[in-house]
């Protein structure tokens, strides 16, 4: 199986419909945690569910349209980044991604998205990275400036999630930001 070293006991690695029971039970395990930010917390709730979710990225990675893949640290899943949008012709994609309380702080988001951005924009020709949080959510908000992303503006009441509205933190990376770096 694919596996990209992200520490010396963590890895990234895809996620499959094979894998549902394993995700279900990830989710499962981490709702309460998730939950405030992640609508799809709501949506997978047993391994039918996950089994569905995980399908609509493989297909969606088919029509080269979005990718999926899973942190995991000691071979435990806890954590995840995806490519939610993946535009080809227009060179825009969308990151997102969630860990587990006990993983926060290692910096494996941080070392999962910089592998992503490198691969989108080396390898697949990207010329804007996108990273959407909810303007309450401080870590993804921390995650995004360590990324070297741009606030390109708040979204207001954008989204409607759990009974109330919500403002929409837009964050990018241009490719240009990104070789400049170097």
């Amino acid at each position: 199986m694919f596996s990209h070293p992200l520490t010396e006991d963590a890895a990234l690695t895809p996620l499959e419909p094979w894998q549902a029971a394993e995700f279900a039970a990830h989710a499962e395990r981490y709702r309460d945690h998730l939950a405030p930010w992640l609508p799809w917390t709501e949506a997978v709730t047993d391994e039918a569910s996950a089994r569905a979710f995980l399908q609509s990225y493989a297909d969606r990675q088919a029509a080269d349209e979005g990718r999926i893949y899973g942190i995991r640290l000691r071979g435990d899943l806890v954590g995840g980044i995806l490519f939610r949008i993946f535009d080809v012709p227009s060179g825009v994609c969308e990151l997102g991604v969630w860990i587990a309380p006990e993983a926060q702080g290692r910096g494996l988001i941080t070392r999962a998205a910089t592998h992503l951005i490198g691969w989108a924009i080396s390898v697949r020709g990207m010329s804007r990275i996108e990273w959407r949080n909810d303007a309450e959510n401080h870590r993804s908000k921390g995650t995004a400036q360590r990324l070297g992303m741009t606030l390109d503006g708040v979204l207001r009441e954008s989204f409607s999630y759990q009974g109330r509205r919500r403002d929409t933190e837009v964050w990018s990376l241009l490719a240009s930001d990104w070789r400049s770096r170097s």
